[in-house]
């Protein structure tokens, strides 16, 4: 039996231990976070899941919450004019619908499943000399988790980095009582040009059904407004302020809202970073990273818990794959080449939405506001972010399908 340890119990880890003993691994998975901290401690991401990431979670069985978690059936984007007016307004649906689980909710359950499986969670920060041992007593460390002084052994990719400073100040709220989008649920995405975006969908947390605001608030601008922000109150109250100024129709939806819980908001900052997803520990043997630890998007098209799950079933494939082979270091960069022959078009769609629109991103965006076979295909792409490209960055190929969708 061959034994893996997973560095980290977020989204990535877990779906690829449980994976992995679903095939008879020896797995481990090391958390700095207990099952009851996780539940009960601050929210941490916004996970809003697209049908090809959630299907990697049912070929593992980790679809838990298909009928209690509010289904996300469409996209509709606004893009607000120099009047503030909704210069664009569209809306499409989606393919099969998207949901969003609360990670306080999903990783309990996760662990717990983990360990009912036969697999081992140990509770405990990993520095690098408890890294070192772990690597000496397993085939392989994959690690899952970038924080600390671990994730500072894997080195910035300069090349595929674009961005060497946050692009947007990031801040989550979690709500209850807020007015329901008309004819379908949706993620409903709204581009305030030169201000930022703001972002607003169902969820499941742990009170229950909520809606999850997402504020991406362009550095040093009026939407780069959480410093001074001291208290869950505060933090709701600017919220809705933001709202107000900018998107009435947003603020129509939100006035009886209360937030889920106090640990139902989040704020910060962070850059866009790709790294090379070989580290290297001080005795000089290999760990390889996964997911966020070395393909670290912003949140502004929703694809963080989306790039866990596929980085985690490229991960399991390649390892079952492997059999009894070695896991050298030529196969670690083969495996995580796996990942970004996929993940490249996400990170450079996502970068692309980060500075000021391109003309051919206009066209595109105006001319779904007519077309609803292009608005279905901008909507289905958040899926897969592929199907994307070469048009959203090619005029020809962007003029070819307008006039097929006319």
């Amino acid at each position: 039996m061959r034994a893996i340890t997973i560095i980290g119990a977020g989204h990535s880890g877990l779906q690829l231990g449980i994976g992995l003993l679903r095939h008879d691994y020896d797995v481990t998975v090391v958390t700095n976070r207990s099952r009851q901290e996780v539940e009960q401690g601050r929210v941490l991401s916004s996970q809003c899941m697209f049908d090809m990431a959630l299907q990697h979670e049912r070929e593992v069985d980790l679809n838990l919450w298909d009928e209690e978690c509010p289904q996300i059936d469409g996209v509709g984007l606004t893009i607000v004019g120099p009047d503030g007016s909704r210069a664009i307004d569209w809306a499409a649906r989606l393919d099969a619908p998207a949901q969003s689980v609360d990670q306080r909710v999903k990783m309990p359950a996760w662990m717990d499943k983990f360990e009912h499986l036969g697999g081992k969670l140990l509770n405990l920060e990993a520095s690098l000399d408890e890294l070192e041992e772990l690597a000496a007593d397993t085939d392989l460390v994959v690690v899952a988790s970038g924080k600390g002084e671990i994730g500072r052994i894997f080195k910035r990719d300069e090349d595929k980095s674009t961005f060497d400073k946050p692009m947007r100040a990031l801040a989550l709220t979690y709500v209850t009582n807020m007015v329901p989008r008309e004819e379908y649920s949706a993620v409903c995405f709204n581009i305030i040009p030169a201000v930022g975006e703001y972002f607003v969908f169902p969820a499941l947390t742990t009170t229950g059904p909520c809606e999850i605001m997402v504020f991406e608030g362009v550095p040093d601008g009026p939407m780069d407004c959480w410093a001074d922000v001291k208290s869950p109150e505060q933090h709701l109250e600017k919220s809705k302020q933001i709202l107000a100024e900018f998107l009435p129709w947003e603020a129509e939806r939100c006035r009886d809202i209360q937030l889920t819980d106090d640990n139902g908001i989040l704020a910060g900052r962070f850059p866009p970073t790709v790294k090379e997803p070989i580290g290297r520990l001080p005795s000089g043997s290999a760990v390889l990273g996964m997911a966020d630890t070395v393909c670290l998007n912003d949140p502004i098209t929703g694809q963080g818990s989306n790039n866990a799950s596929k980085s985690a079933a490229v991960y399991l494939d390649a390892i079952l794959s492997r059999e009894s082979d070695p896991f050298d270091e030529k196969w670690m960069q083969q495996t995580f080449d796996a990942y970004w022959d996929y993940a490249q078009w996400v990170t450079r769609w996502t970068n692309s939405l980060l500075i000021p629109p391109t003309e051919n991103m206009q066209k595109l965006l105006a001319a779904a506001q007519t077309q609803p076979e292009l608005a279905s295909r901008i909507t289905n792409g958040f899926s897969d972010p592929s199907n994307y490209f070469p048009w959203w960055e090619d005029p020809q190929a962007a003029d070819k399908l307008i006039d097929a969708a006319k």
